[in-house]
């Protein structure tokens, strides 16, 4: 188990996000309902600011609900 506190393959079905702060690539991608490599650009363009745990980078879930209301991308 993660002691970031991620969601599995299983749990990313509908309200999967809610009780998690701090997503990784494969799951904000999946929140936004954009590709990973889609997120990759977003990044690039200063879009999103992720935080890099042990070689993974991981958002947390209030700045991706702050871009999707202000339709940024």
């Amino acid at each position: 188990m993660s002691s970031i506190g991620t969601a599995t393959d299983r749990e990313l079905g509908e309200g999967a996000f809610d009780r998690l702060t701090w997503l990784d690539s494969k799951e904000a991608a999946n929140y936004l309902r954009k590709t990973a490599n889609a997120l990759r650009i977003m990044v690039y363009r200063g879009y999103l600011r992720p935080r890099r745990f042990r070689r993974r980078l991981y958002f947390r879930r209030i700045e991706l609900d702050r871009l999707l209301e202000s339709s940024a991308f």
